[in-house]
């Protein structure tokens, strides 16, 4: 009996991203598609994201030509494809703060956030170090570290410091602290309400990738590859499969990563007229498919 219905939800993509950026040391295996997306997690009582996106404004779209990102498309025709609008987001947990993440936040306006304290104040110092430590925020618009700012004034946002049970019923945090970011953290879902679930989906956020940093692609003997972009420590990021796999109960098919093209391989999936990807991870008992 599954609580949840959990859909992985693209809203724009990277046609040829160089692979080195997903996993660390792949120099010279050319690109790969990257699909950008959020995680719907549709509850009886709540409706809930795993990270936002971004906006296509201002230092957005900016960085929408930096990434060479193409067919980005707005909250409401993304959440449309399952039936809800973005003002029907209650929760909203940001699994870290790069732009394509926690860019998003205005987009949601009746939402309460979640953050690791950790996340957000370190990117305040790295924006006070000064420029030669640039590189740190490639990935991150200071205007969204502001917004989650304003959001605390608002009283909308939940500072957390290490992890959280039941943030919502059955829905876990975990920390990841100087992994891919200073403060990410991931996402355990009991998706059949028991403490001792035998129904364990973790969302990794950015923590892994691909499919390919679970396991190297060696089904003979696996190994841990961590991601290829990350500021923090990548035995921190090799730690951190472990740990999210051990949580899944050893199976590693129950770890996402969103940005995986591959997931259309495992899970039912279709591509909407906005010419994006819905992939069904899970469906709760009486929800209608969204891919059927």
């Amino acid at each position: 009996m599954s609580k949840y219905s959990i859909w992985v939800l693209e809203y724009c993509r990277v046609e040829e991203l160089p692979a080195s950026a997903v996993v660390y040391g792949a120099h010279n295996r050319g690109t790969l598609r990257l699909p950008f997306c959020y995680t719907l997690v549709k509850g009886p009582d709540f409706a809930a994201l795993i990270d936002v996106g971004y906006n296509d404004v201002d230092h957005g779209r900016e960085l929408t030509e930096m990434f060479g990102i193409s067919n980005w498309r707005d909250p409401h025709t993304v959440l449309g494809e399952c039936g809800l609008t973005p003002e029907q987001i209650t929760h909203v947990i940001l699994t870290h703060g790069h732009f394509d993440h926690m860019g998003g936040t205005d987009l949601f306006p009746k939402a309460t956030f979640f953050i690791q304290e950790r996340e957000l104040s370190r990117w305040v110092w790295a924006m006070s170090i000064g420029r030669r430590f640039r590189w740190l925020m490639e990935a991150v618009d200071p205007g969204d570290v502001l917004r989650v700012v304003e959001l605390a004034r608002q009283g909308r946002l939940v500072s957390l410091e290490g992890a959280l049970e039941d943030v919502l019923p059955h829905i876990d945090l975990y920390p990841a602290h100087e992994s891919h970011t200073p403060g990410s953290q991931y996402v355990v879902i009991r998706n059949d309400g028991k403490r001792d679930s035998a129904d364990v989906w973790v969302m990794a956020g950015d923590l892994i990738y691909q499919f390919e940093n679970l396991h190297g692609n060696n089904e003979a003997d696996p190994y841990y590859v961590p991601v290829g972009l990350g500021s923090g420590s990548q035995t921190n990021m090799l730690l951190a499969i472990d740990e999210m796999i051990k949580r899944a109960g050893g199976e590693m098919r129950r770890v996402i990563p969103a940005h995986e093209e591959g997931l259309k391989t495992v899970f039912p999936s279709r591509i909407a007229a906005s010419g994006l990807r819905v992939t069904e991870i899970a469906l709760a008992d009486g929800e209608p498919s969204r891919v059927r």
